[in-house]
């Protein structure tokens, strides 16, 4: 089981280090090292409100199966994995995009899936967004793969979206019941 809560100050080291993996760049929107001085900033400036701030990070946390169903679960005993982030919010269309990132040790077991699960639930029960949106490189399988399998549409190809690949944009409407 997953959880996804608000940046601390201890999470500093995790940041640090996810920023700064060269490998993930290709990927993502940052193509430089951030300092732990940037990180920092970051972290004391963001509030964790995303109609304040225009974007939301949570991280991820992996939670042993023995306290899933614990309501008081110890800090100590989660394991941060990863974290994602809502961003290029939108109040007026209701609209935001999804970035992610999962620990190398961590891929491929299913985590990066509940925490999109549990951030779709939060964007669209809580803040009532319409629509949530990801950009995913062609040649990255593993979350063209996640975003199909969680109904998510392809709507555009991007062409030369980077140097190494063409792009997919991913979408999802939220059909209210």
């Amino acid at each position: 089981m997953i959880r996804l809560r608000k940046l601390e100050p201890t999470d500093l080291p995790f940041l640090y280090q996810w920023e700064n993996d060269a490998s993930a760049w290709a990927n993502g929107a940052n193509h430089n090292p951030l300092s732990q001085k940037d990180l920092r900033d970051y972290i004391e400036s963001t509030t964790g409100d995303i109609y304040r701030d225009g974007q939301l990070r949570l991280i991820i946390e992996d939670l042993p199966a023995e306290q899933s169903n614990n309501s008081t679960i110890k800090q100590s005993s989660s394991i941060t994995v990863g974290c994602i982030d809502l961003f290029d919010f939108d109040i007026r269309n209701r609209r935001a995009a999804i970035g992610m990132y999962i620990a190398p040790e961590y891929r491929g077991k299913g985590i990066g899936t509940k925490a999109v699960e549990a951030l779709e639930e939060y964007a669209f029960q809580q803040l009532d967004l319409r629509l949530l949106y990801a950009v995913i490189s062609t040649n990255n399988i593993p979350c063209t793969q996640l975003y199909r399998n969680l109904g998510y549409s392809p709507s555009s190809l991007l062409k030369g979206w980077t140097l190494e690949s063409d792009a997919i944009l991913w979408q999802k409407l939220h059909n209210k019941k």
